[in-house]
Parts: C-alpha cells; structure tokens; sequence
C-alpha cells in the first residue's frame, strides 16, 4: 500500500498519524503523551481528546484544532476518515483511512474489555490493520478488573487504618480505578494528588462517575490514614508518599503481571489492570478485522509478526520511536 507508509504518513492529504514531532497536519488517536504532542499546525481528533490536549498543553498547543464525531465520515480530497471507538481512554479513537478501495485502520492504543470510562471498542474491517503490541506476548492475558478491583477492597477491609496508595498514570488509569471502585461500591472519598485534579474534573463533567474525591495533602495524613489514596506512579517513591502514615503500596498496571517489576517497583499490592489490549484480545482483534496485512507497533512487536505469519497474514513491525507506555502520564 504506496500511500501510507511506516510514519504512519497519509500521502494524499500530508498528514501524519500520532507524529513525534510537530507537523502540519496531525490526526492524534488519543490524549496521552507518547501520541499526542503539542507544537501542530493542525490537529484533527475526537472532541474528547482534543480537550484533553488543551488541559496538558494549554489552549495555544496548536495552531487549529477541528473535531470530528466518531462514525461520521470526513472527506478530504479523494481520503474518507472515519474515527472509531478504540476503548483506551476516554475519547480515544481508531483511525480508519479509505482511499482508492482500499481501507486501513490504525488503533492508536486500545482495549476491548468494556470499560465505563471509555467508549467501547468497536470492530472495524479492513485491508490493512495497524495495531499496537504493548502486551504482545503470551504471557500477557490479563484478569478481570473487578477482581482485582475485590482484592483491593479486601485488603482494605483487612487492613482498615492502614492508607492504599495505589499509583495511577494521570490520564485514563486514575478515572478507571476510580469509576471501578464506585461501580464495586466503594462510596467514601478517595483523595487524588493534585496531578490528578484537573484530569478528573474533566471526566466528572463528561459524565464519568468517580463519586466524591478530595485533594491529598501531606498536612491531613491522619485524615487519610484508612482512605485509598492515588498519585502518579512517580510520586509512589518520592518523599511525598513516605510522609503518609504506614501506607500499602498498590499499582494498577498490566505489567504488574510481572512480579519482579512490581517487587522492584516496592508494591506491596499489585492490581493488575491494563488499558491495553493484552495476548488474547490482539490475536482475535486481529481475526475479527479480517485484514490481509498487518503492520504491528508499541510493544512487542515480534511474536505478534510471527504469530500474523504463522496464521496466513502478511505482517511486519513498524518500531515506531516514541511509544512507550511509560509515558502514558
């Protein structure tokens, strides 16, 4: 397919999927920082995610931004765009490009396992599928989130006086661990790190429900002390979480799978929950597009290509620079 390339660069219309660097023309799948920068011309995404950008990076972060409601087309020359739920984070998006008959998707980031905080993930066929591979290996099949969601709340009946600091990347996991817990019944205040503030007020008034929250602060640590706490996975090993009172490390990541990374990361309370696709989901995401070709990128990108191949597809990696979950801040 001669008119998008590896850069994820639409020929046709000059413009650029998620690029690194400022560009002209950008169409950003969603609001987290390894896909969407500031420093565009012109940024075209969902409602949602371009509001997200304006709370990060300011009003002024780029030069024109134009929405664009998911399932509804947008003709630019003789390029048809349609934005599709991706299921990552709220206003997140698949890009679907049709052009002489041909349609390719790109997934940005996405899950398919519902989730309240986010549109749902729908399927959409094609000829070429772009999709992620964070969690591109076996290994990866993630457990349902309520019952990691239980065993947090376990813990915290066990262990009434004791905080739960559970580390959250700001965008997205925060409003998930929270709209899950008040769907589990957790009804008392849940005090943020001011990283969060601004954040949740956006997903409380999109609809979002994340029930009564509180700024955290250091002077109120007796007032904390038997409450869930949340920061940033940062703020986990810095000296504003160790002047909580005997606080339980908890993090909520789909590599806390990993036990030596949760151990190394000091978490007493790994919560493994993951705003990415994990084995399962990517295989049959993959069946389902019934897409001849495949281009795999963000994560493990290898055994995904051999697992593409062993299974008749036309497949290869992309390696995309800049694409790290670690980022998702």
């Amino acid at each position: 397919m001669q008119w998008i390339n590896h850069e994820l660069y639409i020929a046709p219309i000059d413009a650029y999927i998620d690029p690194i660097k400022p560009v002209d023309k950008a169409i950003i799948t969603h609001g987290h920082a390894d896909h969407a920068r500031p420093g565009h011309q012109k940024v075209l995404a969902s409602r949602q995610t371009i509001d997200i950008m304006k709370i990060r990076y300011g009003e002024k972060s780029a030069t024109s931004f134009q929405s664009m409601e998911f399932g509804k087309p947008l003709r630019i020359n003789d390029v048809t765009i349609t934005l599709h739920p991706a299921g990552h984070i709220l206003g997140s998006a698949q890009i679907s490009i049709e052009y002489r008959g041909q349609r390719v998707v790109v997934t940005g980031d996405y899950k398919t396992i519902p989730d309240s905080s986010a549109q749902a993930f729908e399927i959409i066929k094609c000829d070429l599928f772009v999709t992620e591979a964070t969690f591109g290996l076996p290994i990866f099949q993630h457990p349902s989130p309520h019952n990691e969601i239980n065993n947090l709340l376990k813990s915290i009946s066990e262990q009434p006086k004791r905080t739960h600091l559970i580390g959250v990347y700001s965008l997205g996991k925060a409003q998930r661990v929270i709209s899950l817990l008040r769907e589990a019944g957790y009804d008392h205040p849940i005090f943020i790190h001011g990283a969060l503030e601004k954040l949740c007020d956006y997903y409380s008034s999109e609809g979002i429900n994340l029930g009564l929250l509180r700024k955290a602060l250091v002077q109120d640590k007796e007032t904390m002390k038997g409450a869930v706490v949340m920061a940033p996975p940062s703020a986990l090993r810095d000296r504003w979480s160790r002047r909580l009172m005997d606080p339980i490390i908890c993090q909520a990541s789909g590599w806390m799978t990993i036990k030596q990374r949760a151990k190394r990361s000091g978490v007493e309370l790994p919560l493994i929950i993951s705003d990415h696709a994990d084995w399962n989901e990517l295989t049959s995401t993959i069946d389902s597009t019934e897409a001849d070709t495949i281009w795999v990128t963000h994560g493990r990108e290898d055994a995904l290509v051999h697992w593409c191949k062993l299974n008749g597809k036309n497949a290869e990696p992309l390696r995309l620079q800049g694409r790290d979950e670690e980022l998702e801040i």
